[in-house]
């Protein structure tokens, strides 16, 4: 068992640990993204214990059904005929009096290993549990990923399975699923069964038929269309939208839109504008990703793309009620794509 105070505790530092068998007498995984407890969790279950030593050393119950009395018990347990005894606590976040379990952590069973799964938020990290078990083990939080990183969390978990996809059609799955990392997931799985055998690539023809997304209407065609100021085009997505609105919001598209205008922003500072030099400046990964950049400066002075991201800001504000008595997000993104174009 280990000791020692978790410093940057990371999904890939908790699996680090968990493969290689160092183990901790106390995890507390807690955040709003169920994905990655959902994942920790499933790895202790999985790994920790040979199938035959399950029955007698391992429980998995939901915190609903239990009480911290009755964690405590299981916890205390000796493991018969295994190195640990495992108990999982599902949906935690309804059990009560955990002062309970932050005293059982004063002298804990160190063949114990306890997992209190605790979805839909935080537990402040002012209580006796959460300091006890940071002193003691394994305290995780797992957040909800930004819409920004879907595409890149996209083309890492396809690369794992080793399918290739371009950003394009990542950028379609992650628009028209959102944040959600289980459906995600349970979205990108769909598609790889669907593949032919032979298939080792996903594209955005395939990604329309399998999950219905079009691929001449979505976040990265507006995006190519703002970036080359084609207003015809821009108009033709916002209109594909209104009249498909099973399609998804087109206010979806926000932080990808936003994204652009705010690293174009900082291509007018590179000392130098050649493709490579703006590619390195803004940490792109070669000088045929700067190229949107090349063509952004082209189309919009750094004048209009300060103005630009003001606006951004103030529709922001505007779809969270701020100065906004009435006006839908659809008609706030008309509105932001008309301050883009003219």
């Amino acid at each position: 068992m280990n000791d020692m105070p978790k410093a940057g505790v990371t999904y890939e530092s908790v699996m680090r640990e968990l493969k290689a068998r160092n183990f901790s007498p106390i995890y507390i995984l807690m955040g709003d993204e169920s994905y990655y407890i959902d994942k920790i969790a499933d790895y202790i279950a999985e790994h920790v214990l040979q199938p035959e030593q399950r029955d007698f050393n391992q429980n998995i119950i939901f915190g609903a059904d239990v009480n911290a009395a009755q964690i405590i018990d299981l916890s205390k347990g000796y493991p018969m005929m295994a190195d640990y005894r495992v108990v999982i606590v599902k949906e935690a976040q309804n059990l009560k009096d955990t002062e309970l379990i932050a005293k059982y952590l004063e002298n804990p069973v160190r063949s114990t290993i306890l997992v209190l799964c605790h979805k839909n938020g935080t537990i402040d990290s002012r209580k006796r549990l959460i300091k006890k078990a940071d002193a003691l083990g394994i305290v995780f939080e797992s957040k909800k990923m930004r819409e920004s990183d879907l595409p890149n969390f996209i083309l890492s978990y396809l690369k794992n399975k080793n399918i290739a996809i371009d950003f394009k059609s990542s950028v379609m799955i992650a628009d028209h699923v959102g944040a959600d990392l289980n459906r995600l997931i349970s979205v990108l799985d769909k598609v790889l069964i669907s593949l032919p055998e032979n298939v080792r690539e996903i594209d955005p023809t395939l990604i329309e038929k399998q999950i219905g997304v079009s691929k001449d209407f979505n976040a990265f065609e507006l995006r190519a269309a703002l970036i080359n100021r084609d207003i015809f085009k821009a108009n033709q997505i916002i209109k594909y939208f209104d009249n498909n609105p099973k399609a998804g919001s087109i206010y979806s598209f926000l932080p990808l839109l936003f994204n652009y205008f705010q690293n174009l922003m900082i291509a007018y500072y590179a000392p130098s504008k050649t493709d490579n030099a703006v590619a390195q400046y803004l940490e792109l990964r070669g000088g045929w990703a700067a190229r949107d950049y090349m063509s952004g400066m082209r189309n919009y002075s750094g004048k209009k793309t300060m103005q630009i991201i003001s606006k951004f800001r103030e529709i922001d504000a505007k779809s969270k009620g701020i100065n906004n008595p009435n006006t839908s997000t659809g008609d706030l993104m008309k509105e932001l794509i008309f301050f883009i174009l003219h």
